[in-house]
């Protein structure tokens, strides 16, 4: 059975006997509790060698978020409920997420159409890459100690925000600031207004259409934040299917992975404020920003995720 059909069958030839025979095994006749299916599930994705790498570390977590999404059960609480029975009709929705996991090797923020950062919910689907992210612990600690005081920030610009998740957690961070999120895929721009309504903060977070600072002429920010695209032209042909579904101007970012690196430092000097600061993730690529641009005194920040992913630089060690 492929994982677009339904259990039931369809073809008025069938017979009744055979149907019946073949429904007594498989998984939506013999795996009943929460439990079975994610033993199921964890075996699955352990044979199939499926990829995490959107918001959780192992095939255990994955199957665990997989299975009580898809039955809108609360995340953090799975003990309750493994040894719930779960109705045949429930099943056929497992089963088909599992489905869509291991052979069409979707991303489960795409198929339950929910990310997290943190305590954060998100709205994501295939139009936006999945949130995730070295910024929202430091977001969740108000960037200190580069900010001495988030209430003094009064005006904060996300680059490339994608589903608009940084720019919420920065809404957040800096109570008082005026947030700008720019992206330039029309796509992205109308999942991130959605998760900012979702969030009730239409009236301190504006949406831009831009290509990087092209649409924010004279505009000026106390901070700059970007996770913007970075993969190298090499990483791009190497990523696992996963990433695949992902939008790839989300991700790849020219040979080196600094197309858009290079925009940002070359004008972010003309939009910060006089004591403004920027800060960008870049993942693995230290070295090949410290090789294309030794001129500059980056400043690479640690916190739990990884270090040396995000560096800093303030308005005035900037170019321009």
């Amino acid at each position: 059975m492929s994982h677009h059909e339904n259990p039931a069958c369809d073809d008025p030839d069938c017979n009744d006997a055979d149907h019946d025979h073949e429904h007594e095994h498989g998984p939506l006749a013999e795996l009943v509790t929460v439990r079975d299916w994610l033993r199921y599930a964890l075996t699955r994705f352990n044979r199939e060698r499926i990829f995490c790498g959107h918001g959780v570390l192992d095939t255990y977590d994955e199957a665990v978020w997989l299975i009580l999404s898809t039955l809108a059960l609360p995340l953090d609480r799975l003990e309750p409920f493994l040894d719930a029975c779960i109705p045949s009709d429930e099943r056929v929705q497992i089963f088909e997420a599992i489905e869509r996991r291991v052979v069409d090797r979707v991303p489960t923020a795409y198929i339950t159409q929910e990310a997290w950062l943190g305590e954060f919910r998100f709205h994501v689907d295939e139009r936006v890459i999945v949130p995730r992210s070295f910024f929202a612990e430091l977001l969740e600690e108000g960037m200190a100690p580069w900010v001495e005081d988030p209430e003094q920030v009064s005006s904060a610009l996300d680059l490339c925000t994608g589903s608009g998740c940084l720019a919420i957690l920065m809404a957040h961070a800096f109570p008082n600031a005026q947030i700008v999120g720019v992206d330039l895929s029309d796509d992205a721009l109308d999942v991130a207004a959605e998760n900012v309504a979702d969030y009730g903060l239409e009236d301190r977070v504006e949406l831009v259409k831009s290509d990087v600072f092209d649409a924010l002429d004279g505009r000026r920010f106390d901070f700059i934040l970007s996770n913007p695209p970075y993969v190298t032209a090499d990483a791009m042909a190497s990523l696992p299917p996963e990433y695949l579904h992902e939008p790839r101007m989300a991700l790849a970012a020219g040979d080196d992975g600094l197309d858009v690196v290079r925009r940002l430092l070359a004008q972010a000097r003309d939009h910060l404020t006089p004591k403004g600061f920027l800060a960008v993730e870049v993942g693995h690529n230290r070295d090949i920003v410290e090789a294309a641009f030794p001129e500059l005194s980056f400043t690479w920040l640690s916190c739990r995720g990884g270090d040396d992913m995000i560096f800093l630089l303030h308005r005035d060690e900037l170019p321009g």
